[in-house]
């Protein structure tokens, strides 16, 4: 799984229209209406720490994890400005090792198709479970097969910001998953532009894995919606979100 690299620092540039507030403010919905405690949140694969940092402006402890030092690097200068609440941890998201459990475990925007198989998936599927207060919640979202098909297929696509010019070349699988190419032209002081490259793969992992993955451990699937929104999953959704409750340890 990629580190990243130089594409931590250009992240925010070019995830502009994400609404992180929005989304937080989902989870603080399903948490609320879902989980029996509502302090401690664990924001897996959390980046440049924008969803850390909205999650926080709600009132939650955050845990933010990720395993690109550039990402947490970036994550930490917002947290200096902003001063909220927030501890991050470098950490692979197969192999979670926290100081003890979280209330609800939020990992989105697409963290899961980028684990490179099954056994990652279900070790990070573990290790959520075993840090998971009971009654807690576990909320991770992935892109579907439609979105690989249609979306990102063999498509190409040009970000034209200010100092940086960024080229995004899909290729399409077999088995529906995407590499994604990403060639970086960055403006020198002298008006000549630096080129650097970043690569990635994102897989399908099909609902029927994924709900198995769910009950074996230890949780239960309270349901499935359409991305970010309060509707259900239709032909042409891009992203589903998984809302699972973590079950009595008895």
């Amino acid at each position: 799984m990629s580190g990243y690299g130089r594409f931590a620092y250009y992240y925010d540039k070019l995830t502009e229209n994400v609404d992180y507030g929005k989304i937080a403010a989902r989870c603080h919905e399903l948490i609320e209406k879902y989980s029996s405690e509502h302090e401690v949140v664990l924001d897996l694969a959390c980046g440049t720490g924008s969803l850390s940092e909205a999650l926080a402006r709600l009132d939650y402890d955050v845990v933010g994890v990720d395993l690109s030092e550039q990402m947490l690097e970036e994550a930490m200068d917002k947290r200096f400005d902003s001063g909220l609440n927030i501890q991050y941890l470098m950490q692979d998201m197969t192999e979670l090792d926290l100081y003890g459990a979280v209330d609800a475990v939020v990992c989105v925007l697409d963290s899961i198709n980028h684990l490179e198989n099954e056994e990652a998936v279900r070790k990070t599927f573990e290790g959520v479970s075993k840090y998971t207060c009971d009654g807690g919640l576990f909320i991770f979202d992935v892109n579907t097969v439609y979105k690989h098909r249609e979306i990102l297929a063999d498509n190409a696509f040009c970000y034209d910001l200010d100092g940086l010019f960024c080229a995004w070349q899909n290729e399409l699988n077999d088995d529906d998953s995407v590499n994604i190419y990403l060639d970086f032209f960055e403006e020198q002081e002298d008006g000549s532009y630096c080129r650097f490259s970043e690569d990635f793969t994102e897989r399908i992992y099909s609902d029927e894995v994924l709900d198995e993955l769910i009950k074996s451990n230890n949780f239960e699937l309270i349901g499935k919606f359409d991305s970010f929104e309060d509707a259900p999953v239709n032909e042409k959704s891009q992203r589903v979100l998984y809302v699972c409750r973590r079950i009595n340890r008895g």
